[in-house]
């Protein structure tokens, strides 16, 4: 075995994590149990307690203030735009927001605590009682959440810096919910999915950019195996801080298969704390679980239990905009595929763009299969996405003025592509590319009926070979036509006339 109490084996296979899930039999007849803790920062221009910058990526220690570093006798004042970023939150994820919770005193050392506890929310959370429903390969599951509380962030160690590791505080403070996840899951692929709709949430709502590589969105996992059929959960293991999907899906898997190895030798899983090597694909041992006693937890002194009234859950309710699922049902509800919604849900910014570009087109020419075609097929490959930025090619105005030329007959849909790769990434109006470059379709049923007498007359062979049966015929003249044109007649105009022109004789 090795030094964490690994059995030694061979390396352990990749876990995959959607469209290749395990099946239920992949672990024998072992079932996990896993329960997700999610830390995500709230989207607030201070901190929680002070009024210190939450700005990213600025120099060491350049946002505090005596209040973040811990100083005697400074004391917090609750951020409110922190409140309700935190109530939507819950409310999105169907929680019960609690009239009153209490803020209490989580007691650690570690270096990037100056104060020597965190603020947080122990016996009596903002919300408990929520609900996500996941799907993976067409195994819906709702996974329960115990509960979303309020706390606020440590500062971050930095090692390497010039030999020494040194504490940045810059961090310190900023404005956290935490969401506790039910031990519902059951695979690798379903924690990994758990955590993407959890993100979604929080992005379309505003509260958090989601972007793992920063730390602004992070997670715990809770896993724990037992004997399929038996009740009882057996030991948990505790792995911190996984910032990929993929990870969580990878060190889930890799736990889940030591536990198994443990139990199955004779021994025995610790309660612990442990990290996840993604080279070596390992997990190893932290530290023992630390248990809700050893934090000592009692009520903050200074602050006051936070009040939220029936009033303020219901106005933030209003104002909170729809959630990704909601928008993926009313989108499948007007005629898109579900593919087809779930790309215009895959981040605020293109959601926003298909909502805005609807609302500018007449109600008659709406046409919303179309223009989410148009994002999926051409736009959204241009799209490149930052947390919640999105650089976007076209601006709602444009995208609307695009399509209604197209579907006004002013031009082709081979022209439409060529116009969008005109113009995108300007602010060039869709129809003034139009003009400048000539490019107006001919509709005009005079001047088409001109150029196919002629044509006819030209090709006398082929319109009496068309008269004679052979149909198909009518396929060269249509192409003769457009080359004429220079591809910007109406190929349906073109059709209608050259028929009835060869038809009459």
């Amino acid at each position: 075995a090795s030094a964490d109490g690994n059995p030694a084996r061979g390396p352990i296979p990749r876990a995959p994590v959607r469209g290749m899930t395990r099946s239920m039999s992949a672990y024998d007849d072992w079932e996990p149990i896993i329960g997700l803790e999610v830390h995500a920062q709230l989207l607030t221009a201070t901190k929680a307690f002070c009024g210190c910058r939450t700005s990213f990526g600025d120099p060491p220690n350049t946002h505090t203030c005596p209040v973040c570093l811990g100083l005697p006798g400074s004391l917090p004042v609750l951020n409110e735009a922190a409140v309700r970023m935190a109530v939507a939150a819950a409310r999105a994820l169907g929680c019960t927001v609690h009239e009153t919770s209490v803020f209490a005193r989580k007691n650690y050392f570690y270096p990037d605590l100056p104060k020597g506890y965190q603020i947080s929310q122990f016996d009596r959370p903002l919300a408990t009682g929520g609900a996500l429903t996941i799907d993976v390969d067409g195994l819906v599951r709702r996974a329960g959440i115990t509960r979303v509380h309020m706390e606020e962030d440590a500062g971050k160690n930095l090692h390497g810096i010039g030999g020494d590791s040194i504490v940045d505080l810059n961090r310190a403070g900023t404005p956290l919910i935490e969401i506790v996840g039910d031990p519902d899951l059951r695979s690798p692929a379903e924690a990994a999915e758990y955590l993407k709709r959890l993100r979604e949430i929080l992005m379309f709502l505003g509260v958090n950019d989601g972007n793992l590589e920063q730390g602004s969105f992070r997670c715990d996992a809770n896993v724990s195996i037992r004997r399929r059929g038996t009740e009882a959960f057996g030991t948990r293991t505790e792995l911190k801080n996984i910032n990929s999907f993929r990870f969580v899906a990878d060190a889930v898997d890799v736990e889940i298969q030591r536990q198994m190895a443990l139990l199955e030798s004779g021994g025995r899983v610790r309660q612990e704390t442990r990290g996840y090597n993604s080279d070596k694909r390992t997990t190893y041992t932290l530290r023992d679980k630390e248990g809700d006693a050893g934090y000592r937890y009692f009520p903050e002194p200074d602050l006051p239990p936070l009040v939220v009234d029936r009033a303020f859950v219901e106005a933030i309710e209003r104002a909170t905009p729809r959630t990704p699922a909601e928008l993926r049902t009313a989108y499948v509800a007007i005629g898109l595929t579900p593919y087809a919604a779930s790309i215009l849900t895959s981040h605020p910014k293109v959601a926003a763009l298909f909502e805005a570009t609807s609302a500018l087109l007449p109600e008659s020419e709406k046409q919303p299969v179309k223009l989410a075609n148009f994002i999926q097929s051409e736009l959204f490959r241009d799209v490149t996405t930052r947390g919640l930025e999105a650089d976007i090619p076209l601006s709602p105005a444009q995208l609307a003025e695009l399509l209604l030329l197209n579907s006004r007959g002013s031009i082709s849909g081979a022209q439409l592509k060529e116009v969008y790769a005109g113009i995108r990434g300007t602010s060039t109006s869709p129809k003034a590319f139009v003009e400048e470059h000539g490019m107006f379709v001919i509709s005009d049923t005079a001047e088409l009926e001109t150029l196919a007498r002629t044509l006819i007359a030209a090709n006398e062979k082929q319109a009496q070979s068309y008269r004679a049966g052979k149909t198909a015929l009518l396929g060269f003249f249509v192409g003769q036509m457009m080359k004429q044109t220079g591809g910007k007649a109406d190929p349906a105009t073109v059709n209608q006339v050259v028929k009835r022109l060869l038809d009459a004789g």
